[in-house]
């Protein structure tokens, strides 16, 4: 591992600390690129324009006159979390702006698959339905569009991956990445696409009288839904995203959360006065996800539109066990993942460039955490196949990867598709995470074809784990109250949270629960706890250490603490 001590540049961190901010949030401010404090601004009007969203405006009209004539809409949601959010924002928003007719569909993950197809078309069209609405996905579902089309259904498309060489035949297509769209936040979640829909939807309905401006609808009820979908999703949190989860965020805090939220802070443990984004990525998201992965989605969308106190405790509940469930499962199989991965080449040796990873018992639920596991492992791009349960496709392989900065996932499996026509059935997904479904006689095929494309595209440089941090922290900065204010803020993906690095006196050490490591390190001059969870073995007495900040409680007093992310020999 590489320690890298990311640049501040100190004529905006200078400009930041005289606008007012902390020194230390202005040092952490402009080495994440922030240069004035207006960057900052986190209020609704600093959003971008529902109006620079190709699709939006012609969304809201069709949404409109559904609504007119009280036409029955369904939506056709994704199983994770971001689909589970959408879904319910997508809901709860078109029942607030006077549609009377909303239902939902979400594909089941093993007898479905992923997004819109001819046969959801079809169960669609059951409902009763006559405009179709995708969340989180569709822009890949050419035929399910198709059919939804010969079925008589319109068909609004909104979603935020990205596009394959043919656009599905919708009657309005709202995707950020489309081409031809000018609006900045590429990396906007399907549920802040939604909610963008909802905003252009009720400035149509404003321009035609259905209300004025003092009495429309108070879409912002719907923004700690928006903030929960775009943290779990992972996506960057560009500006305009920071200020989307910011905004859920503070509803949140202030009680201002559909009690089917709150019930999952209490489930999880937390608390929603003090809410975090590590709450939505680690506690909030992972029990919405299990559904999907285990159970049925329809859990916890209904967790996310009930309004009714006990019902929402009594599916939060249930979303907490079925999360339990899962990471018992995952448990099981990272070790046997680890087992086989760890087979592929010889003590001491470098793993090979890419990873793939298949086992007859793994359920594909939980492939794609099994396979960020060995990612973080191992640092280097993995798949990880579970063979598929659905009916009739019981000799398919369903897989899930993770990838490493440097190697654009998706990219790489559109390759594969090309130089070997028929080993990828289906695929789809991101540069960081992406899916494929082979047959199972591929499965060698695919792991050859993959390692070539690794080969080709990762040197050495790329193939290093790098740990980007902040540097040293002043001492002065070691208190309980500077951390709950650094955890206060809106850190993910693309503005990352605070790590600091530099070199430290290892003064005991001892292991806790067999799998973690209990320091006791010298920190310019005094002693401090720190914990490295999953660490094993001892370090040297001297280190240059990356670690994050933590503040607990200890016989009545708060503390500071470090968590420690990484290490160099000193």
């Amino acid at each position: 591992m590489k320690i890298i001590t990311r640049d501040i540049p100190p004529r905006a961190a200078w400009t930041l600390e005289q606008a007012g901010i902390h020194p230390l949030l202005a040092r952490l401010y402009a080495a994440r690129g922030v240069v004035a404090r207006d960057e900052l601004d986190d209020g609704l009007a600093r959003l971008l324009p529902p109006s620079d969203l190709k699709g939006a405006q012609e969304a809201a009209v069709l949404l409109a006159d559904a609504i007119a004539a009280q036409r029955r809409l369904c939506i056709v949601a994704d199983y994770d979390c971001d689909g589970a959010t959408a879904c319910a924002v997508g809901v709860r928003g078109l029942r607030l702006l006077g549609a009377r007719h909303v239902d939902y569909l979400v594909p089941d993950r093993v007898a479905d698959g992923y997004g819109l197809t001819p046969a959801i078309a079809r169960r669609v069209k059951e409902t009763g339905a006559e405009l179709l609405i995708t969340v989180d996905n569709g822009i890949a579902s050419v035929e399910g569009v198709a059919a939804a089309n010969a079925l008589g259904l319109q068909v609004l498309v909104t979603d935020h991956h990205l596009p394959g060489p043919q656009l599905p035949d919708a009657a309005v297509i709202v995707n950020p990445n489309q081409p031809g769209c000018s609006f900045e936040s590429k990396s906007i979640a399907g549920v802040g696409v939604m909610f963008y829909v909802l905003l252009a939807l009720r400035a149509e309905l404003r321009s035609r009288g259905a209300f004025d401006a003092a009495s429309q609808p108070k879409l912002d009820a719907l923004l700690p839904l928006v903030a929960l979908g775009t943290v779990a999703d992972v996506v960057k949190l560009d500006p305009n995203n920071r200020r989307l989860v910011a905004q859920g965020l503070k509803r949140i805090r202030a009680g201002a959360l559909p009690c089917g939220l709150a019930a999952l802070f209490s489930a999880a443990g937390r608390k929603s006065q003090a809410a975090t984004t590590f709450d939505f990525g680690f506690a909030l998201g992972p029990r919405i996800n299990a559904a999907g992965r285990l159970a049925d989605m329809r859990l916890g969308i209904e967790c996310l539109l009930t309004d009714d106190a006990a019902r929402g405790a009594e599916l939060a509940a249930t979303l907490d066990g079925i999360n339990r469930e899962r990471q018992g499962l995952e448990g099981e199989m990272r070790e046997q993942a680890l087992q086989i991965a760890e087979a592929l080449f010889d003590e001491g040796e470098e793993p090979p460039a890419a990873l793939c990873v298949f086992d007859p018992d793994f359920h594909e639920g939980v492939v794609g955490i099994v396979a960020s596991r060995l990612k973080d492992r191992f640092h280097r791009p993995t798949f990880v196949f579970a063979a598929s349960q659905a009916p009739g496709r019981e000799h398919e392989l369903k897989g899930s990867g993770r990838s490493i900065p440097g190697f654009h996932l998706r990219d790489a499996l559109d390759l594969v598709a090309k130089r070997h026509p028929g080993v990828l059935l289906r695929f789809g997904g991101h540069a960081m995470a992406a899916g494929c479904t082979i047959a199972e006689e591929h499965l060698d095929n695919f792991e050859q074809a993959l390692a070539t494309v690794a080969q080709e595209w990762l040197d050495a440089a790329t193939l290093m784990r790098r740990l980007h941090t902040d540097g040293p922290l002043a001492p002065e900065y070691r208190r309980p109250d500077l951390v709950d204010t650094l955890h206060e803020q809106v850190w993910g993906q693309g503005f990352a949270p605070p790590v600091f690095s530099e070199e430290m006196d290892v003064l005991s050490q001892r292991l806790v629960g067999e799998r973690h490591l209990a320091l006791k390190l010298r920190h310019q001059g005094q002693p401090v706890d720190g914990m490295w969870f999953g660490r094993t073995e001892p370090l040297p007495a001297r280190a240059r250490i990356a670690y994050r900040l933590e503040a607990d409680e200890w016989q009545g007093a708060r503390r500071v603490r470090f968590l420690i992310e990484g290490m160099e020999s000193a």
